[in-house]
């Protein structure tokens, strides 16, 4: 399994902004621009607060395995690797829903005298912080999930992905 590519998901972040900033020019151009969502900050803290749950559940079980304490609950590999495409896939769709924001609330940034597009600012630059969060969270997943680099003690038999 590969990791995540910050360069990849920096390249996802910008070629949304670019794209959404763009749209938001023209689409104010010729009507109104339609509603950052309140909703898009909550989904994706919830999403952040998940991925950190089963990041550090994996991480807690993950040791006790490790250091083959009694009774331990241990991880399946397959169980890790699904963990980390599910963290995986969240880091990409939230690489892109921040450039989106990002971009729709870089446009809004000209219009903070207006109180309905300075609110839909903050609900944009609350979305690229919480999306930055679930992408950071990710990243930790994997680090958790990762083989260790001395799989000869134990024989190979470390479950992670």
């Amino acid at each position: 399994m590969k990791q995540l590519r910050i360069r990849t998901l920096a390249g996802l972040f910008l070629a949304a902004g670019v794209l959404s900033w763009s749209g938001a020019r023209l689409w104010d151009s010729v009507g109104t621009l339609p509603r950052v969502p309140l909703a898009a900050p909550i989904v994706l803290a919830v999403i952040a607060v998940v991925l950190l749950a089963t990041a550090l559940s994996l991480r807690s079980r993950l040791r006790a395995q490790r250091e083959r304490r009694p009774g331990a609950k241990g991880v399946e590999p397959m169980m890790a690797a699904r963990a980390v495409v599910f963290g995986q896939a969240s880091a990409l769709v939230a690489a892109l829903v921040t450039g989106m924001y990002g971009g729709t609330g870089a446009f809004l940034l000209e219009f903070l005298d207006i109180p309905a597009r300075r609110d839909q600012a903050v609900y944009a630059g609350l979305s690229v912080l919480m999306g930055i969060a679930v992408i950071v969270v990710a990243f930790f997943m994997e680090r958790v999930c990762k083989l260790p680099e001395d799989d000869e003690e134990d024989g190979g038999t470390a479950a992670a992905a």
